[in-house]
């Protein structure tokens, strides 16, 4: 965790950027109320190398500058019986997908500067005339407070580990869990748990359950050295140590729970539901309720959505760009993210690198100049401090009412570069 990226950032650093532009620079409005509103982060960061220098030089003295351009906070999405053709509503608010369309808007911004006001700008002259291109000692990292909703989020799930909110009850008689709802991920739906003692053990910050989702960091580690593809089988692993960035201290505290050997015995699930008429979850207990690499749309309250979950748009992401199919008839080249930065949550490495690239390496027959370029993906060990766990360990027992996620949009907050200031 916190891994350097060689001679340019840390996603410590990232992370820290992002938290702080977050504080300082976003107005109070949109913001969660504090301890009994939670919310997820996501940015766009834009690093730039020394200009003898190119943005993928291994000499790790090499300064970089580093840059908030765009930033979004979200959790909803709309169902399908509220969409409008005519487009006058926002679909998808994912904080993902806020800080992408911020970005758009940077980017159209930087080629306007560049093509019509002579201005200094992202965009130079591509080879052929009338089209643009990206400066060559500019990327852009993308930061996200929680692993992107769908593929990304389906875990492993060791034995000494609790599900996030008590998604499910464990019937200790014969060892199998017992299922209570299938909105399992802690990042894109309210919780709305069908058992109201259990609601409040998972909010109530001093109850064995909510300790016990405390003390899941170490197996969260553990979690990224297995490999898993298809229908995962529970059993017993040998994690990779020298891979699972664990301390010594973090280590002996997990062999003392189990020692020797891990055992798989469930996956963190997603809320996001599988395509409909494709291939779709097993959904029996334990590890075999996912499958996993399946295209999959949000959750929504009740009435389903058609917006694609943020691992499937982010693949996405990775092979078409960034800058939509508008900005793309003046450009020459798509542009890409160069790193996908993850804060401190749950979190497998192998799931990510499943979700975001590992799906897209057969796409053929691509257009001149796209293609699946390499992805660096990275987790910070920085909490972002108004999450859903971050929010949990602030709330005092007596604290009334119940933890749910900040309000829809417009709500939602919104930053970009271009006029510094919420943008709508």
């Amino acid at each position: 965790m916190g891994a350097s990226a060689p001679g340019m950032w840390t996603a410590d650093e990232i992370a820290r950027l992002c938290y702080a532009h977050y504080s300082v620079r976003l107005p109070k409005q949109g913001k969660p109320e504090p301890k009994r509103e939670w919310t997820l982060l996501a940015a766009v960061v834009k690093i730039q190398s020394p200009a003898n220098q190119a943005c993928d030089t291994t000499d790790k003295g090499v300064p970089v500058t580093k840059e908030v351009v765009s930033m979004g906070t979200g959790t909803k999405c709309i169902g399908q019986s509220k969409m409008r053709k005519s487009g006058d509503i926002l679909n998808d608010s994912h904080a993902e997908i806020i800080a992408r369309r911020s970005f758009q808007r940077y980017l159209l911004h930087q080629l306007h500067l560049a093509a019509v006001l002579k201005e200094d700008s992202i965009f130079v002259p591509g080879t052929q005339r009338g089209l643009w291109k990206l400066r060559p000692d500019l990327s852009f990292v993308f930061f996200s407070s929680h692993t992107p909703c769908g593929d990304a989020s389906i875990i492993p799930m060791l034995e000494f580990e609790e599900q996030p909110c008590c998604p499910v009850i464990r019937n200790w008689a014969n060892n199998s869990p017992v299922e209570k709802s299938d909105n399992l991920e802690d990042s894109k739906k309210s919780d709305n748990l069908e058992d109201s003692k259990n609601k409040r053990d998972c909010e109530d910050p001093g109850s064995s359950v909510a300790k016990k989702m405390r003390l899941g960091t170490s197996s969260m580690m553990l979690s990224n050295s297995i490999a898993h593809h298809g229908t995962q089988e529970s059993g017993t692993i040998k994690p990779d140590v020298s891979s699972s960035n664990l301390t010594k201290e973090e280590l002996d505290t997990a062999n003392a729970v189990a020692p020797g050997s891990f055992k798989v015995v469930d996956v963190y699930r997603t809320g996001a539901k599988c395509v409909p008429g494709e291939t779709g979850d097993l959904r029996k207990p334990g590890v075999a309720y996912h499958q996993v690499g399946l295209l999959r749309v949000k959750p929504g309250r009740g009435d389903r959505t058609c917006s694609m979950s943020c691992s499937d748009k982010m693949a996405r992401w990775n092979v078409l760009g960034c800058q939509g199919a508008l900005l793309m008839h003046f450009l020459e080249e798509p542009i890409y993210l160069s790193a996908v930065v993850i804060g401190k949550c749950p979190y497998s490495q192998e799931a990510m690198r499943r979700a975001l690239t590992g799906r897209c390496q057969e796409v053929l027959a691509l257009p001149r100049g796209f293609g699946v370029p390499e992805l660096k993906i990275e987790q910070s060990g920085l909490l972002f401090e108004q999450s859903r766990c971050a929010v949990q360990e602030q709330r005092a027992a007596d604290t009334p009412g119940r933890l749910v996620p900040c309000g829809a949009d417009p709500k939602s907050a919104r930053w970009n570069s271009l006029d510094h200031s919420r943008s709508c």
